[in-house]
């Protein structure tokens, strides 16, 4: 018979091993993982990247939104690429990536890769560089990306509707979010820093401006000057009409978003919600007092963190042949 300090030995000892397995295959990506199996590999989905982005720079937003969203659902291992099937749907069709946008970016590289370097570069990868190489495209920075993910096998609707966080969430929410993936509250701050670019429909932030407390009442937390702005856009239950998270620059990366947090015009509740954390209103703040100096160091760090979450590597997982389905 199993006592309660056996049990409590055992769950601690499988913890330590979850976390050394963890730990591992994060170590396990690398520089140069691809150097002898498919050299070209970056240089091609730069080039792939650069043709999509040189059309259509809005592009740039969904495809880190896309790598964000694939590394919070069972880690960074292409995921967020799967089609639902007549089983079961996949994160594709969770509610907080409805609408996201820039597939045919990461098909496209992979079809090039693959007529080099056939069944040798995970999607996973691909999505870390293509995100990447889209964000640099739009005078944002460059950040090394360590390879050597592969690919899982395993998406769920459920998992992204429960798991991702919310443009509603406050503060402890985000934090604890944050946190379960191993990432800190200056990693949230910084990586915020995203919403620097890209667009919203007026549904995620609607009740901040028509029912924020139930009482058919805005967020008093919000500039009211920015509420009046953004009800002249969005009527009530407007669901189609399309506002920029950074006005004005929506399609450039540069540090803009802590100025519109730190005048209370961020477009979310979890923009907003920086300014209640003493790290992350401190952080805010720095960036508007020195110009953003360091947010381009600071973004490539936690970028870097976060594409290391929860990665399959090894003879882990799978690579895939195409990036909508598993082999």
């Amino acid at each position: 018979m199993t006592t309660p300090k056996l049990l409590s030995i055992f769950l601690f000892q499988l913890m330590l091993l979850h976390s050394s397995l963890e730990c591992t295959n994060a170590q396990s990506l690398r520089d140069g993982f691809y150097q002898k199996s498919c050299p070209a590999v970056e240089s091609i989905v730069k080039k792939v990247t650069a043709q999509y982005i040189s059309k259509s720079p809005s592009l740039a937003a969904p495809l880190l939104r896309m790598h964000f969203h694939d590394c919070f659902i069972r880690g960074c291992d292409g995921s967020v690429l799967l089609d639902s099937t007549t089983k079961h749907k996949a994160e594709k069709e969770a509610i907080p990536n409805k609408g996201m946008r820039g597939f045919q970016v990461i098909d496209a590289a992979k079809s090039a890769i693959e007529k080099q370097c056939p069944g040798i570069v995970s999607c996973a990868d691909i999505l870390a560089l293509v995100a990447r190489d889209a964000v640099s495209a739009i005078s944002g920075p460059f950040w090394p990306v360590p390879l050597g993910r592969r690919d899982g096998r395993v998406s769920i609707q459920s998992e992204a509707d429960n798991q991702l966080p919310s443009p509603n969430a406050n503060i402890n929410q985000l934090k604890s979010v944050f946190s379960s993936k191993g990432l800190n509250a200056r990693d949230l701050a910084v990586l915020s820093g995203g919403h620097t670019i890209g667009i919203s429909h007026c549904g995620p932030f609607a009740n901040r401006l028509y029912n924020n407390s139930g009482k058919g009442d805005s967020d008093p937390t919000m500039d009211q000057t920015y509420v009046a702005r953004l009800k002249a856009k969005c009527k009530p239950s407007d669901s189609t009409t399309i506002v920029e998270m950074d006005p004005g620059s929506a399609r450039t990366f540069d540090s803009d978003y802590y100025t519109l947090v730190s005048q209370r015009r961020g477009l979310f509740k979890s923009d907003s919600a920086l300014l209640n954390d003493d790290v992350t209103k401190k952080y805010v703040n720095r960036q508007v007092a020195t110009g953003g100096s360091a947010f381009f160091a600071d973004f490539k760090a936690s970028m870097v963190k976060m594409g290391q979450i929860g990665v399959l590597t090894g003879s882990a997982g799978e690579i895939r042949k195409t990036c909508g389905f598993v082999n």
